[in-house]
């Protein structure tokens, strides 16, 4: 079953490397007690999540703060080293949360764990974004295989 608006976010287990130091917490938690924005993509380093979909993030992100977002997390099914990697060289440190998945957990529970091309090797997360409250879910959108129109930055903000 697909995230929907009212679900709680999981408690799978994500990892994030700060300033090269592994942290473990569950996605509910990192969601709790604040209004975020949660962005799902296939894959780090891939060419749409790192020429469009995440930049467009970072470069927004003073203005989703603005408008009472306090935190931005990007998720993908990768290891916390790559995430962290990925994020250096896009400029997101201070500005996106880069959330590693690494087994695909979180994408499984949040049924949006989708089998790509070949290339990709794995089950890797749908291209989605949500908007959550407290760890709830108040807006989802999910993207058709292939597009990126409803889970950009753009689109996430005119719900805010």
């Amino acid at each position: 079953m697909t995230i929907a608006i009212g679900d709680a976010l999981p408690n799978a287990v994500i990892h994030q490397n700060i300033n090269g130091k592994i942290s473990e917490t569950s996605l509910n938690a990192w969601a709790q007690g604040r209004k975020v924005i949660l962005v799902s993509v296939p894959g780090a380093f891939t060419p749409t999540c790192s020429e469009k979909h995440l930049p467009g993030y970072i470069a927004l992100a003073s203005e989703l703060t603005a408008k009472g977002v306090d935190a931005i997390g990007c998720l993908a099914v990768n290891d916390a080293y790559v995430m962290g990697a990925w994020g250096q060289k896009l400029g997101a440190d201070g500005k996106v949360d880069m959330l590693a998945d690494a087994e695909g957990n979180a994408a499984k529970a949040m049924g949006i764990a989708s089998v790509m091309t070949p290339v990709l090797g794995t089950t890797r997360a749908a291209r989605m974004a949500l908007i959550a409250e407290d760890g709830i879910c108040r807006h989802v959108f999910i993207e058709e295989a292939g597009a990126l129109a409803v889970s950009t930055a753009e689109s996430v903000m005119a719900h805010l």
